[in-house]
């Protein structure tokens, strides 16, 4: 294999791996963070201490504060996947006569991806602010469990609304916060939630539709070549018919970037359309992520009762209006006038 496609491999792997870590970021004790943890102190035993302390500044810096490295290493992640599809898949698809349509469908959906980042990233998420928290707190009720009155933000100085949170990135506190995504360096809340959805959909659309473009091409190499029907000599000179296998280790041979950008984009649309999946049952129950993740310290019930100290408090999602109303809610966030019609 030559240099770029090394390259490639090694990247696509990195990104990957940083994918699925800033994914699972939104839970403090996840799994991936306990065995952080754990591997870290097995690591402090071999590693010196000067350099521990550069890498622990380095990944404080990197995961706990607001950058511009992830915007960088998302539009690099995605010219190195567009640049493979235009230059490779493209060009072989064109020469195989594909729909014009169907091969130009990933790069409307780029637009459109780009767009719904530059508004997410852009947007005002809800900060709080002096001047805006007497209308914000009005919004919605403190359900008494995940949220509760009379608690004040240590550094905003502010009494938090029901269902926002103190960003430590941006050390601010977010009206209806979810989480700070750092793909689009910005935290999601109640203002540009939908253009998140939207980001999160268009770009899980990207990397299937490319992935579907890309096996239909090398299924139709398979095809035209009527490899599917010979014969191959293994070491011991023994014939044996083509098998799967013996197929996708030609096709890696003979397209190493393609076939190994299909495995990724393969891999990134089941990591990304679970999440947008998971982020659609959000939206359709009422809930944010860090609403999901305190709310998992609790039992589940249809009614809330403030229970006695020696019981158990029992939590229910009393922000749901029905699927319907969950999901308008999302593109258009209630404002305390209309909250208090409503009452």
């Amino acid at each position: 294999m030559d240099f770029l496609t090394l390259f490639l491999i090694y990247l696509c792997f990195v990104l990957t791996a940083i994918a699925l870590l800033c994914i699972c970021s939104g839970r403090k004790e996840g799994f991936l963070a306990r065995s952080a943890n754990g591997a870290s102190q097995v690591l402090s035993f071999i590693i010196p201490t000067q350099l521990q302390r550069v890498t622990q500044r380095a990944l404080h810096r990197l995961f706990h504060t607001r950058s511009c490295l992830f915007v960088v290493l998302h539009i690099a992640l995605q010219a190195a996947v567009y640049g493979e599809y235009t230059w490779e898949v493209f060009v072989y698809c064109w020469e195989l006569q594909f729909h014009l349509l169907f091969l130009l469908l990933p790069y409307l959906l780029l637009a459109g991806n780009m767009g719904c980042f530059i508004l997410c990233s852009r947007a005002n998420p809800g900060v709080i602010t002096k001047s805006n928290h007497a209308s914000l707190v009005k919004i919605y009720e403190y359900d008494g469990v995940l949220f509760q009155k009379g608690i004040v933000c240590p550094t905003c100085n502010m009494e938090k609304p029901a269902r926002s949170k103190h960003c430590r990135f941006c050390n601010t506190c977010v009206h209806r916060f979810d989480h700070h995504c750092v793909w689009v360096n910005n935290c999601i809340g109640a203002f540009n939630a939908k253009y998140f959805f939207l980001y999160l959909f268009t770009l899980t659309a990207m990397a299937a539709t490319i992935a579907i473009i890309t096996a239909a091409f090398l299924i139709q190499v398979v095809l035209l070549s009527n490899m599917m029907h010979g014969s191959y000599v293994d070491d011991q000179g023994q014939e044996h018919a083509v098998e799967i296998l013996f197929l996708i280790q030609h096709l890696f041979l003979t397209f190493p970037r393609i076939v190994f950008m299909l495995g990724f984009v393969i891999l990134l649309t089941l990591v990304l359309g679970a999440y947008c999946c998971f982020s659609l049952y959000l939206a359709l129950t009422n809930q944010t992520s860090n609403e999901w993740c305190k709310s998992r310290r609790y039992g589940c019930s249809h009614h809330l009762t403030l229970q006695p100290h020696d019981r158990q408090v029992v939590y229910e999602n009393i922000y749901s209006r029905g699927v319907w109303m969950n999901l308008k809610e999302i593109f258009k966030p209630p404002s305390a006038l209309e909250r208090k019609k409503k009452t």
